[in-house]
């Protein structure tokens, strides 16, 4: 179970169970059917605060809906994990440091699916 800090749900908690709801559904929703598929007695509002935030972190889509906006997954699971690393990486001063090091801790299996994707893509091969 997750521990509340201070009454509220740790960060990025809510987020993660709105996307994961939206890429279940498979279809956009407004804040009213995803506070309904949420099912944790959330109020309206807070879940409208939370899709106004993942709209301007560029997490979803919005689309007219009535008076409002139905909300879709900008990306898949996987173009959100990579559109996090790209995030990180843009964060630190020396990317070459960075990225060797990720590389560095890569196992085995991994290393070979990254060298193999780049030849792939016509990168240079190792």
């Amino acid at each position: 179970m997750t521990e509340e800090i201070g009454g509220r749900r740790p960060s990025g908690e809510l987020e993660a169970k709105a996307l994961t709801a939206l890429w279940t559904v498979g279809r956009p929703l407004t804040p009213g059917e995803l506070r309904t598929e949420l099912g944790d007695g959330l109020a309206r509002t807070t879940v409208s605060t939370i899709l106004i935030r993942m709209y301007e972190k560029g997490i979803v889509t919005r689309s007219p809906a009535g008076r409002g906006f139905a909300y879709a997954p900008a990306s898949d699971a996987p173009g959100l994990t990579a559109r996090r690393m790209h995030a990180e990486l843009d964060r630190g001063e020396d990317r070459t440091s960075v990225l060797a090091r990720f590389v560095s801790n890569l196992n085995e299996r991994d290393e070979q699916t990254l060298r193999t994707l780049l030849s792939d893509m016509g990168g240079s091969e190792a």
